[in-house]
């Protein structure tokens, strides 16, 4: 438990920032199920009108330190790979 004023806030910046990052990141994961979904079913119009707002969100995320660029990298090149393959 925090004794100092000063780790007091501290414990409430990083609930807050917790929080932000847990729903950032479940954005992104649902981004993604949708997304592979839809390549899975073989739906080239909704594949190809989902990939740019995910990479759009994956991007985001790796500008606010959520994920990794190189973690990123690799999604928006095997998401684009799929989407791709289907054209």
């Amino acid at each position: 438990m925090a004794n100092h004023k000063s780790a007091e806030k501290r414990v409430r910046q990083t609930a807050k920032k917790n929080a932000i990052n847990r729903s950032s990141r479940s954005k992104i994961r649902t981004s993604i199920k949708k997304l592979r979904s839809a390549v899975a079913a073989h739906d080239k119009n909704t594949s190809t009108e989902l990939l740019f707002p995910t990479v759009s969100l994956i991007d985001k995320a790796v500008n606010k330190g959520i994920i990794h660029k190189n973690t990123a990298a690799r999604h928006k090149s095997r998401l684009t790979k799929h989407v791709n393959a289907l054209s």
